[in-house]
Protein backbone atom coordinates (compact mmCIF):
# COMPACT_ATOMS: atom_id res chain seq x y z
CA UNK A 1 0.00 0.00 0.00
CA UNK A 2 2.83 2.44 0.84
CA UNK A 3 5.52 2.79 -1.11
CA UNK A 4 7.66 5.83 -0.39
CA UNK A 5 7.78 6.97 -4.25
CA UNK A 6 6.81 5.18 -7.67
CA UNK A 7 7.96 4.94 -10.85
CA UNK A 8 4.79 4.16 -12.52
CA UNK A 9 2.99 7.79 -14.06
CA UNK A 10 5.59 9.67 -12.14
CA UNK A 11 8.82 9.54 -13.99
CA UNK A 12 11.36 7.09 -15.24
CA UNK A 13 13.08 7.02 -11.78
CA UNK A 14 13.76 3.91 -9.60
CA UNK A 15 11.54 3.60 -6.54
CA UNK A 16 12.16 3.48 -3.41
CA UNK A 17 10.81 1.47 -0.80
CA UNK A 18 10.18 2.97 3.19
CA UNK A 19 8.44 0.50 4.36
CA UNK A 20 9.40 -3.02 2.41
CA UNK A 21 6.42 -4.82 1.38
CA UNK A 22 3.75 -1.77 0.75
CA UNK A 23 3.13 -0.17 -2.17
CA UNK A 24 1.55 3.19 -3.49
CA UNK A 25 -2.30 2.14 -4.20
CA UNK A 26 -3.66 4.09 -6.89
CA UNK A 27 -5.41 7.52 -6.19
CA UNK A 28 -8.90 7.22 -5.16
CA UNK A 29 -10.30 10.94 -5.43
CA UNK A 30 -8.30 12.07 -8.91
CA UNK A 31 -6.95 15.83 -8.60
CA UNK A 32 -9.90 18.00 -9.87
CA UNK A 33 -9.46 20.75 -12.31
CA UNK A 34 -9.95 24.17 -10.50
CA UNK A 35 -10.62 27.16 -12.38
CA UNK A 36 -8.93 29.86 -10.87
CA UNK A 37 -6.50 28.40 -8.29
CA UNK A 38 -4.47 30.32 -6.36
CA UNK A 39 -0.74 30.83 -7.45
CA UNK A 40 2.58 31.60 -5.46
CA UNK A 41 6.10 31.48 -6.56
CA UNK A 42 6.80 29.21 -3.79
CA UNK A 43 4.79 27.06 -1.13
CA UNK A 44 6.41 25.58 1.94
CA UNK A 45 4.63 22.85 4.36
CA UNK A 46 5.67 20.56 7.03
CA UNK A 47 4.75 18.38 9.97
CA UNK A 48 1.47 16.84 7.81
CA UNK A 49 2.26 13.58 9.86
CA UNK A 50 0.79 11.01 6.96
CA UNK A 51 -0.14 7.69 8.79
CA UNK A 52 -1.94 8.96 12.37
CA UNK A 53 -5.42 9.89 12.74
CA UNK A 54 -4.25 13.02 13.54
CA UNK A 55 -3.36 14.60 10.27
CA UNK A 56 -6.00 16.60 8.67
CA UNK A 57 -5.62 15.09 5.43
CA UNK A 58 -8.92 16.50 4.19
CA UNK A 59 -8.07 19.74 4.36
CA UNK A 60 -4.38 19.55 2.75
CA UNK A 61 -6.25 17.79 0.11
CA UNK A 62 -8.66 21.00 -0.41
CA UNK A 63 -5.15 23.18 -0.29
CA UNK A 64 -3.48 21.42 -2.73
CA UNK A 65 -6.92 21.55 -5.12
CA UNK A 66 -6.77 25.17 -4.69
CA UNK A 67 -3.21 26.26 -4.99
CA UNK A 68 -0.02 25.70 -7.44
CA UNK A 69 3.49 27.21 -7.38
CA UNK A 70 6.74 27.08 -9.26
CA UNK A 71 8.65 25.32 -6.06
CA UNK A 72 7.08 23.54 -3.15
CA UNK A 73 9.64 22.37 -0.09
CA UNK A 74 8.75 19.81 1.95
CA UNK A 75 10.05 20.48 5.39
CA UNK A 76 10.28 17.35 7.40
CA UNK A 77 7.56 15.12 9.15
CA UNK A 78 5.68 14.93 5.97
CA UNK A 79 5.38 11.13 6.74
CA UNK A 80 5.16 10.14 10.43
CA UNK A 81 7.45 6.92 10.74
CA UNK A 82 7.74 6.85 14.31
CA UNK A 83 3.70 5.65 14.23
CA UNK A 84 3.79 3.72 11.30
CA UNK A 85 6.40 1.41 13.18
CA UNK A 86 4.15 1.16 15.85
CA UNK A 87 1.15 0.44 13.68
CA UNK A 88 -0.03 0.75 10.37
CA UNK A 89 -2.65 3.40 9.12
CA UNK A 90 -2.84 4.49 5.64
CA UNK A 91 -6.27 5.26 4.33
CA UNK A 92 -7.02 6.54 1.16
CA UNK A 93 -6.82 10.25 1.72
CA UNK A 94 -3.26 10.01 3.14
CA UNK A 95 -2.29 8.19 -0.17
CA UNK A 96 -4.05 10.89 -2.48
CA UNK A 97 -1.44 13.38 -0.97
CA UNK A 98 1.38 11.44 -2.20
CA UNK A 99 0.14 11.36 -5.19
CA UNK A 100 -0.25 14.92 -5.47
CA UNK A 101 2.93 15.75 -4.47
CA UNK A 102 4.39 13.20 -7.66
CA UNK A 103 1.90 15.19 -9.99
CA UNK A 104 2.79 18.70 -9.00
CA UNK A 105 6.59 17.32 -9.96
CA UNK A 106 5.47 15.60 -13.01
CA UNK A 107 3.78 18.86 -13.77
CA UNK A 108 7.19 21.17 -13.48
CA UNK A 109 6.94 21.98 -10.00
CA UNK A 110 10.30 22.04 -8.32
CA UNK A 111 9.68 19.78 -5.03
CA UNK A 112 11.96 19.76 -2.43
CA UNK A 113 11.87 17.52 0.57
CA UNK A 114 14.12 17.98 3.37
CA UNK A 115 12.90 15.24 6.06
CA UNK A 116 12.47 15.90 9.48
CA UNK A 117 12.97 13.84 13.08
CA UNK A 118 9.37 11.73 12.32
CA UNK A 119 10.68 10.71 8.34
CA UNK A 120 14.19 10.69 8.81
CA UNK A 121 14.38 7.42 7.30
CA UNK A 122 14.46 9.46 4.46
CA UNK A 123 17.55 10.88 5.35
CA UNK A 124 19.90 8.28 3.73
CA UNK A 125 18.56 9.43 0.46
CA UNK A 126 19.80 13.25 0.87
CA UNK A 127 21.26 14.33 -2.28
CA UNK A 128 19.06 12.46 -4.82
CA UNK A 129 15.89 12.96 -6.76
CA UNK A 130 13.14 10.17 -6.88
CA UNK A 131 9.86 10.87 -9.65
CA UNK A 132 11.11 14.67 -9.88
CA UNK A 133 11.36 14.76 -5.86
CA UNK A 134 14.78 16.27 -4.65
CA UNK A 135 15.71 15.20 -1.02
CA UNK A 136 18.02 17.32 0.67
CA UNK A 137 19.36 17.55 3.99
CA UNK A 138 18.84 21.19 4.14
CA UNK A 139 18.35 24.07 1.07
CA UNK A 140 19.05 27.74 0.77
CA UNK A 141 15.69 29.51 -1.38
CA UNK A 142 16.33 32.81 -3.09
CA UNK A 143 13.55 35.28 -2.80
CA UNK A 144 12.35 37.00 -5.83
CA UNK A 145 13.62 39.94 -4.10
CA UNK A 146 17.18 38.58 -3.59
CA UNK A 147 16.77 37.30 0.18
CA UNK A 148 18.36 34.00 0.67
CA UNK A 149 16.36 31.55 3.51
CA UNK A 150 18.00 28.83 4.78
CA UNK A 151 15.07 25.57 4.74
CA UNK A 152 15.52 22.85 7.58
CA UNK A 153 12.89 21.12 9.38
CA UNK A 154 14.03 22.50 12.99
CA UNK A 155 14.54 19.46 14.97
CA UNK A 156 18.41 19.66 15.07
CA UNK A 157 18.02 22.37 17.52
CA UNK A 158 14.81 21.20 19.79
CA UNK A 159 16.60 20.12 23.12
CA UNK A 160 14.59 17.70 24.53
CA UNK A 161 15.19 15.90 20.75
CA UNK A 162 19.17 16.16 21.07
CA UNK A 163 19.45 15.49 24.74
CA UNK A 164 16.61 13.06 25.80
CA UNK A 165 15.30 11.14 22.63
CA UNK A 166 13.18 8.66 25.26
CA UNK A 167 11.38 12.08 26.18
CA UNK A 168 10.53 12.89 22.80
CA UNK A 169 8.83 9.59 22.09
CA UNK A 170 7.23 9.75 25.62
CA UNK A 171 5.99 13.45 24.36
CA UNK A 172 4.66 11.99 20.94
CA UNK A 173 2.67 9.70 23.20
CA UNK A 174 0.92 12.38 24.89
CA UNK A 175 0.59 14.57 22.09
CA UNK A 176 -1.01 11.47 20.19
CA UNK A 177 -3.40 11.47 23.01
CA UNK A 178 -4.40 15.36 22.79
CA UNK A 179 -5.07 14.53 19.09
CA UNK A 180 -7.15 12.00 19.41
CA UNK A 181 -9.13 14.70 21.49
CA UNK A 182 -8.97 17.13 19.22
CA UNK A 183 -10.51 14.65 16.47
CA UNK A 184 -13.46 14.42 18.69
CA UNK A 185 -14.27 18.11 19.78
CA UNK A 186 -14.42 18.70 16.23
CA UNK A 187 -16.54 15.73 14.98
CA UNK A 188 -19.18 17.41 17.13
CA UNK A 189 -18.55 20.79 16.18
CA UNK A 190 -18.77 19.56 12.56
CA UNK A 191 -22.32 18.21 13.20
CA UNK A 192 -23.32 21.57 14.48
CA UNK A 193 -21.66 22.86 11.47
CA UNK A 194 -19.13 24.92 13.29
CA UNK A 195 -16.04 25.17 11.64
CA UNK A 196 -12.46 23.73 12.70
CA UNK A 197 -10.79 24.00 15.54
CA UNK A 198 -7.59 23.45 17.15
CA UNK A 199 -8.10 22.00 20.91
CA UNK A 200 -3.97 21.07 20.94
CA UNK A 201 -3.32 24.61 19.25
CA UNK A 202 -5.11 26.41 22.68
CA UNK A 203 -3.69 24.67 24.80
CA UNK A 204 0.00 24.83 23.47
CA UNK A 205 -0.99 28.94 24.10
CA UNK A 206 -2.36 28.38 27.45
CA UNK A 207 0.49 26.82 29.04
CA UNK A 208 3.55 28.98 30.00
CA UNK A 209 6.39 26.38 29.79
CA UNK A 210 5.55 25.74 26.07
CA UNK A 211 4.81 29.68 24.96
CA UNK A 212 8.40 29.75 26.62
CA UNK A 213 10.22 26.89 24.73
CA UNK A 214 8.57 28.29 21.45
CA UNK A 215 10.18 31.80 22.14
CA UNK A 216 13.61 30.25 22.86
CA UNK A 217 13.36 28.02 20.10
CA UNK A 218 12.11 30.56 17.59
CA UNK A 219 15.61 33.08 18.80
CA UNK A 220 18.25 29.75 18.64
CA UNK A 221 16.82 28.62 15.03
CA UNK A 222 17.11 32.04 13.87
CA UNK A 223 20.79 32.72 15.68
CA UNK A 224 22.06 29.67 13.66
CA UNK A 225 21.07 31.18 10.86
CA UNK A 226 22.87 34.47 11.04
CA UNK A 227 26.04 32.47 11.91
CA UNK A 228 25.32 30.89 8.46
CA UNK A 229 25.01 33.83 6.79
CA UNK A 230 22.05 34.24 5.24
CA UNK A 231 18.59 36.48 5.48
CA UNK A 232 16.98 34.04 7.33
CA UNK A 233 15.61 30.77 7.92
CA UNK A 234 12.34 28.62 7.21
CA UNK A 235 11.54 25.68 9.66
CA UNK A 236 9.04 23.65 10.97
CA UNK A 237 8.90 20.78 13.67
CA UNK A 238 7.26 23.32 16.33
CA UNK A 239 3.72 23.35 14.67
CA UNK A 240 3.44 26.95 15.39
CA UNK A 241 3.27 29.02 12.17
CA UNK A 242 4.84 32.66 12.90
CA UNK A 243 7.15 35.24 10.72
CA UNK A 244 9.37 37.17 13.14
CA UNK A 245 12.56 39.03 13.13
CA UNK A 246 15.64 38.48 15.27
CA UNK A 247 17.97 41.27 15.21
CA UNK A 248 17.87 41.45 11.00
CA UNK A 249 17.32 38.08 10.71
CA UNK A 250 13.76 36.52 9.41
CA UNK A 251 12.30 33.42 11.03
CA UNK A 252 9.58 31.80 9.29
CA UNK A 253 7.17 29.11 10.64
CA UNK A 254 5.45 27.31 8.05
CA UNK A 255 3.31 25.39 11.15
CA UNK A 256 1.47 22.32 10.23
CA UNK A 257 -0.98 20.13 9.47
CA UNK A 258 -2.63 18.37 12.35
CA UNK A 259 -3.09 21.80 14.77
CA UNK A 260 -3.59 25.08 12.80
CA UNK A 261 -3.29 23.69 8.98
CA UNK A 262 -1.15 26.36 7.77
CA UNK A 263 0.80 27.16 4.70
CA UNK A 264 4.30 29.55 4.11
CA UNK A 265 3.96 31.28 0.76
CA UNK A 266 6.41 33.54 -1.27
CA UNK A 267 4.23 36.09 -3.69
CA UNK A 268 5.70 36.48 -6.50
CA UNK A 269 7.11 40.11 -5.65
CA UNK A 270 9.08 38.35 -2.68
CA UNK A 271 6.23 39.24 -0.17
CA UNK A 272 5.89 36.41 2.20
CA UNK A 273 2.31 35.19 4.16
CA UNK A 274 1.30 32.36 6.43
CA UNK A 275 -2.09 30.93 5.28
CA UNK A 276 -4.44 29.57 7.61
CA UNK A 277 -6.46 27.11 5.27
CA UNK A 278 -9.60 26.75 7.39
CA UNK A 279 -10.02 30.78 7.58
CA UNK A 280 -9.10 30.70 3.73
CA UNK A 281 -12.23 27.76 3.11
CA UNK A 282 -14.28 30.13 5.60
CA UNK A 283 -13.93 32.51 3.42
CA UNK A 284 -14.39 30.88 0.29
CA UNK A 285 -17.27 29.23 1.33
CA UNK A 286 -18.88 32.95 2.42
CA UNK A 287 -17.97 34.35 -0.83
CA UNK A 288 -19.40 31.42 -2.86
CA UNK A 289 -22.95 31.77 -0.87
CA UNK A 290 -22.93 35.26 -1.52
CA UNK A 291 -22.40 35.09 -5.56
CA UNK A 292 -25.01 32.46 -5.46
CA UNK A 293 -27.60 34.60 -3.31
CA UNK A 294 -26.82 37.67 -5.67
CA UNK A 295 -27.65 35.78 -8.72
CA UNK A 296 -31.08 34.47 -7.63
CA UNK A 297 -33.57 36.33 -9.26
CA UNK A 298 -35.68 38.75 -6.71
CA UNK A 299 -38.25 37.93 -5.23
CA UNK A 300 -41.81 39.83 -7.10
Amino acid sequence: MLQAFEEKDVGNTRGVSAFPGHRLAPQRIPEPKIEGRRRFRTIWISDVHLGTKGCNAELLIDFLDHTDSETMYLVGDIIDGWRLKKRLYWPATHNDIVWRALKRAKRGTRIVYVPGNHDEMFRQFAGMNFGGVEIERAAVHQTADGRRLLVMHGDEFDAVMLAHRWLAFLGDAAYTLLMGLNRWVNAVRNRLGLPYWSLSKMAKHKVKNAVGFISQYEELVARAAAQRGVDGVVCGHIHTAEIREFDGVEYYNDGDWVEGCTALVEHFDGRMEILHWPEEIARREAEEAAAAAASMPAAA
